[in-house]
């Protein structure tokens, strides 16, 4: 197993512990920390999650469930938590083993994702919490603050995976200019977010990446660098027409008067054309071909054309550079974890999630869970595949010979008639 990391030079390298060190700024940071590490295989995961009871109300609110899964690639202990019931919200969080303050620490974000029901709309992201006590895990939903919200989500034509990130400056979230693509099949899929000290970011499905870069450039945090001149503007006798009438183009006389269509020159009238009953005959129309549709002058070049007039930029004097961008779990850290979703087909299975400040430390988790089960799990798809396809009706095509064969039984039928007569 291997992460695909590419870097600012689109360099495509093996996963190694020399590349894991260039993601770390600081020297001093040499021993990982991992905040949460959360399988649901000990049966007691309902102690270290609360449901977000209070968020809406008992009807609206749907069901977690232990579960193997379907198809899977491990033994009937390894369980991951699943989305129960169809048109129902969704809101469970659990408080992380110590805040997170990643304050010059690279952040990492890692857990599995399985659409067995094929979901075609709903969300299956997580988000990164601040709050500590403060935050009423019982009310936990789509209006509590959150530093990341990170993973897929889909509803029709729009299947994307989420990286919307706080930023405290602006007191507001901002989510990534260009979207980024989610896997939309029934199998499990691992999904990796990793926000560095040197302000960039990296976003890995099943080891494979599938974006970088700088968070300046790639998210809405800061004003524009440069702005238009608000003291400039086009001047009046700027002239940014490209062509004009030629003056000495006129309409040829008579123009006017030619007719878009004709009698058709070729038409013949019926030999059994009665004009009493039938009226005067008159031929078609068609296209008249000496009609050039209505007259325009001729252009030509402008002579005073000076080109598109393009503003003059100036230094934003509001924007400053921020080295900080990637704190987005502020002073205090981030102390939940939570999902706060809305499924129209529920059956999403969530696993294996690790918060840590190492890449490599989820790696070797991942290596542990989503890549030591793939395989198993495929090989079990495509045996419950093949299976359910065997178990589908053959198409009947028989229907066109029933009824030949009916309509030859009426067909004798008719003939024995003609015969008695």
């Amino acid at each position: 197993f291997s992460y695909q990391i590419s870097s600012h030079t689109n360099l495509k390298m093996k996963f190694s512990l020399a590349a894991i060190a260039t993601l770390a700024v600081l020297p001093s940071q040499a021993i990982a920390e991992t905040f949460l590490k959360e399988q649901f295989n000990d049966g007691k995961w309902s102690d270290r999650w609360t449901v977000a009871s209070n968020w809406k109300s008992a009807s609206e609110m749907g069901k977690w469930e232990p579960t193997v899964g379907k198809w899977h690639g491990s033994d009937e202990s390894d369980m991951g938590l699943q989305t129960t019931e169809d048109a129902r919200f969704y809101g469970l969080s659990a408080k992380l083993d110590k805040p997170l303050i990643n304050s010059g620490k690279t952040t990492v974000i890692q857990y599995t994702v399985k659409h067995e029901q094929k979901l075609d709309c709903g969300g299956a992201y997580i988000k990164l919490l601040p709050g500590g006590d403060k935050l009423d895990a019982l009310s936990f939903g789509g209006d509590t603050p959150y530093a990341i919200m990170f993973g897929p989500d889909m509803c029709g034509s729009t299947k994307r995976t989420h990286v919307i990130l706080n930023s405290e400056k602006k007191d507001e979230n901002v989510m990534i200019k260009k979207d980024i693509m989610c896997e939309t099949d029934q199998l499990s899929h691992l999904y990796t977010l990793v926000l560095s000290p040197d302000n960039t970011f990296e976003v890995f499905v099943d080891n494979k990446s599938v974006r970088t870069g700088s968070l300046e450039k790639e998210f809405p945090f800061l004003p524009d660098k440069e702005i238009k001149d608000p003291d400039v503007s086009k001047p009046e006798d700027w002239v940014d027409q490209r062509e004009i009438e030629d003056p000495e183009s006129a309409k040829p006389a008579g123009y006017d008067e030619i007719p878009a269509d004709i009698p058709d020159p070729d038409a013949v009238k019926p030999d059994d054309w009665d004009s009493e009953e039938d009226g005067e005959w008159e031929p078609p129309m068609v296209d008249n071909p000496e009609y050039e549709g209505p007259w325009s002058p001729k252009m030509i070049p402008n002579p005073d054309y000076k080109g598109a007039w393009k503003h003059p930029m100036i230094d934003n004097p509001e924007y400053a550079d921020d080295d900080k961008l990637y704190e987005v779990c502020g002073g205090s850290g981030c102390t939940h974890i939570g999902f706060e979703l809305w499924q129209v087909k529920s059956g999403t299975i969530f696993d294996d999630i690790i918060i840590t400040d190492s890449l490599e430390e989820a790696q070797k988790f991942a290596e542990e869970t989503f890549f030591a089960k793939k395989d198993g799990e495929k090989e079990m798809w495509d045996a419950a595949e093949a299976e359910r396809k065997a178990a589908e009706p053959e198409p009947d095509y028989g229907g066109d010979d029933d009824d030949d064969e009916e309509m030859d039984d009426d067909d004798g039928e008719e003939f024995d008639m003609g015969d008695e007569f």
